[in-house]
């Protein structure tokens, strides 16, 4: 993999990732952009403790653009993007309408490919693998930012999601805080190991390998399964076999099974409602643990792993989250794991 890093013309940084090492990447941003001017701020909700990110100047933010005017692909014929280059691997770069900047995080945008048609699930394994490496080079360095406490990357896929550009990504961001769902599994993994003396993402992940109903996917290095409590009609979540807390420390063997793993999981997605049905809405999120910060004083005992989950509940349905999940934060699952599980089975690729 090779690495360049430039600037775009506002100031904001670029970074090409890229599978040759002989690619010059000198294209220049040729845009009168004006400074990024944000009104991030973080808000501590006094009666659950948590955070929430105020950040009005999203309003403003590029909202379902024509494919011909899409900010994420390469520039070309006269026409000027966020990627200056005409054409790239992988690209990342500070997001111009972030969630979080400055003292209360950073937010960057991860093209996964040039191609404006694609999805991810399109990828050959080595672009895949080249993802990957992207996604943990900035977690490396995002981890080294003193106001970063954790580091998440992820997908939103559909507009049923609330994709508001087509363009196959992902995001990264850099909360200065330990998020409350990580906050909540490192609670568990305390009570877990006061009351037992062992790990729980360990038992969580030998017992559905040991009971298998809910396994979707086991390879030598990595398994897959819909969780016993899963929250979202068809959920997967994806385990290294050997528990390392974030991407910076998965071994080689885990990297190179990746891929396919991965993909055959996406491609898995897209079949569950059928040939006629349009691509399956879906996120994907890599749950790390924190760097810094309360959250940190088990990091040792975190387990890294991905989320993967559809908001489609059956063909032309989707699951909202109503009065019970939006007011009382109580999921109510129209699917049975058990039954997700062997739908995701029998949509194997042959």
């Amino acid at each position: 993999m090779k690495k360049t890093s430039t600037r775009l013309a506002d100031g904001r940084e670029l970074l090409y990732y890229d599978s040759r090492n002989d690619l010059v990447r000198d294209a220049v941003d040729l845009r009168p952009l004006d400074p990024v001017s944000t009104a991030s701020e973080v808000r501590r909700d006094p009666l659950l403790g948590d955070a929430v990110a105020i950040a009005s100047h999203r309003q403003a933010r590029t909202y379902h653009p024509p494919a011909d005017e899409c900010p994420l692909c390469p520039s070309r014929d006269g026409r000027h993007s966020e990627i200056p280059a005409d054409d790239y691997d992988v690209a990342v770069f500070e997001n111009r309408f972030p969630s979080l900047a400055g003292a209360s995080g950073r937010c960057e945008v991860v093209c996964f490919t040039s191609d404006h048609d694609a999805s991810f699930a399109d990828l050959d394994e080595a672009q895949a693998a080249l993802v990957l490496e992207a996604w943990t080079d900035r977690t490396a360095e995002l981890c080294e930012l003193p106001q970063v406490e954790q580091v998440f990357c992820f997908e939103n896929r559909g507009a049923e999601i609330g994709v508001t550009l087509g363009h196959p990504h992902g995001q990264i961001y850099g909360y200065p805080f330990t998020t409350p769902r990580t906050a909540l599994m490192l609670r568990s993994l305390a009570e877990h190991q006061e009351r037992t003396g062992r790990n729980l993402f360990d038992d969580v992940v030998a017992g559905e390998l040991a009971d298998g109903a809910r396994v979707v996917l086991e390879g030598e290095y990595w398994a897959a399964f819909v969780p016993y409590a899963a929250h979202w009609p068809y959920e997967v979540h994806l385990y290294p076999k050997k528990r390392v807390p974030d991407l910076r420390a998965l071994g080689e063997d885990a990297r190179t099974e990746f891929p396919q793993m991965y993909l055959e999981l996406l491609r898995r997605f897209d079949r569950i409602f059928g040939p006629d049905e349009p691509p399956t809405p879906y996120i994907a999120a890599w749950h790390q643990a924190p760097v810094r910060g309360v959250g940190a004083v088990h990091r040792g005992e975190f387990a890294l792993h991905l989320e993967l989950f559809t908001i489609r509940r059956t063909s032309g349905k989707l699951k909202f989250l109503a009065g019970s999940e939006s007011g009382m934060g109580v999921f109510i699952n129209d699917v049975p794991p058990e039954t997700a599980a062997e739908r995701l089975r029998e949509v194997a690729s042959e």
